[in-house]
């Protein structure tokens, strides 16, 4: 297993390339000291993740929960750079010696599973704690972790996309907070009233646009992975019929116009986020601006609606993604990473692990850590957050297709999303561009030896 482990990574940095050189030298150069042991008698089981700042105390207060919680084992948890997280692990697994757990975002369970740097957690798990994930877990926490039907990334914060809107901005439209759209031609109608523009025909305030073909393509009834039949799905009907949608609901505004907009706005998080400003009336985004909206713009008026399907489309359908914890092969303590893990994520104890996803703001995996007092008294707190709890059980969300070239097919689909909404290429060709360009790197991976 470990030679297998070692060609994997050979083949992971082949295809990096010289990206991924740079980054293992800055790994190597910059890695954070490891921490103090508190309780040196223990058996220690090391814990990197990427959180830092703020989000680092709140890891930093799990991981004390659980050293606090029994006497075997002391999770040591160190924070490892983002920029140099990935090259860091693979150079821990060539070197025979990776963390036992290790807390990731990356698109990375694909190309690590493949080449055999990942322990299947059901290898860890007894069949009474296999059979309770499998009966309970939320589908998306399932899709998060899961390549080739094992489960290799146990989910402990999944985030999803709903619909903001500012209830001033609708008031003074005459419209309804109340009534909010089923249809997302409703939505787009909406938004046409919400548009504000100066003297000279600027945007000063976009109402809705709808964007990024992987959120609203599974609303079509598309998206880019049938799970059923375990293939890609790219150039079908469906994703056109979305990206004929969003390109046609850009080029309306203008696209000169939507671009001027858009370049002066700043995406960022707190303050800067637009929604926040008031550049925009209505904004599709994500649970963690509930807590931002309370902490930097208390009094703003505002609610949290699905973003409703088209006509005949799939209702709490999109884009999801989220954090999970993986356990690499060669961790010396894998059965203490086990332990570590059912308790942050709830799966043994789901009351006690409520809290802790109150602290980060998080999305459960599990119904009954949502249900459980800690995180119903946060809902009463934050009543906006309650939308994404109830959109966690739905089937329709789509997460990155699971497969081992991942982050190349996650750039193309970006790419052919860009071409298209910008007018380069028709939605037809820049999807058919997508299609071949994913057959090409197929050929090239079995050329070189790669698994499709």
């Amino acid at each position: 297993m470990a030679e297998r482990a070692r060609l994997g990574v050979r083949r992971a940095a082949a295809l990096l390339g010289s990206a991924l050189a740079g980054a293992l030298l800055i790994g190597v150069l910059f890695a954070p000291s490891p921490p103090l042991r508190a309780h040196p008698k223990r058996i220690e089981v090391r814990f990197w993740h990427m959180w830092t700042a703020e989000w680092k105390v709140v890891v930093d207060r799990i991981v004390e929960r659980f050293n606090q919680s029994q006497d075997e084992y002391e999770v040591v948890a160190l924070s490892v750079p983002a920029s140099s997280a990935d090259s860091k692990f693979l150079l821990a697994v060539v070197g025979g010696d990776p963390p036992d757990v290790m807390t990731q975002w990356n698109p990375v369970i694909p190309t690590w599973a493949e080449s055999g740097m990942l322990t299947p957690l059901d290898e860890l798990m007894s069949k009474e704690e296999w059979s309770t994930f499998e009966r309970t877990a939320y589908p998306v926490a399932k899709k998060i972790g899961t390549y080739r039907g094992k489960l290799y990334g146990l989910a402990v914060g999944v985030n999803l996309w709903a619909a903001y809107y500012r209830i001033d901005a609708l008031q003074e439209a005459g419209l309804d907070p109340e009534r909010f759209p089923t249809s997302l031609e409703g939505l787009v109608a909406w938004g046409e009233k919400l548009d504000r523009f100066d003297a000279q025909g600027n945007l000063t305030r976009l109402g809705f646009l709808p964007s990024w073909l992987g959120l609203y393509a599974p609303m079509f009834g598309g998206g880019f992975y049938d799970w059923q039949k375990g293939q890609l799905t790219l150039d079908t009907d469906a994703n056109r019929r979305a990206l004929s949608f969003l390109v046609e609901r850009r080029s309306r505004l203008g696209l000169d116009k939507v671009t001027r907009f858009d370049s002066a706005q700043n995406a960022g998080s707190g303050i800067e986020w637009p929604f926040m400003t008031g550049a925009y009336a209505i904004a599709a985004d994500g649970q963690w601006r509930v807590e931002q909206l309370a902490r930097y713009a208390p009094e703003l008026r505002y609610g949290v609606a699905p973003i409703p399907p088209p006509q005949g489309g799939k209702e709490h359908a999109g884009w999801s993604s989220g954090n999970f914890m993986i356990v690499p092969r060669g961790a010396k303590q894998a059965r203490g990473a086990w332990q570590f893990m059912k308790y942050w994520s709830g799966l043994e104890n789901p009351e006690r692990a409520a809290e802790f996803y109150t602290w980060g703001g998080w999305l459960p995996s599990f119904p009954a850590v949502a249900a459980a007092p800690a995180f119903q008294t946060y809902l009463q707190k934050y009543p906006q957050f309650r939308c994404f709890v109830e959109l966690m059980p739905s089937e329709n969300w789509e997460t990155a297709a699971p497969v081992p070239y991942q982050v190349y097919l996650a750039d193309r689909e970006a790419a052919a999303d860009q071409l298209a909404s910008r007018g380069v290429l028709t939605p037809a060709a820049a999807l058919a561009a997508l299609e071949q360009q994913a057959r090409e790197e197929l050929v090239r991976r079995r050329r070189l030896g790669f698994a499709d």
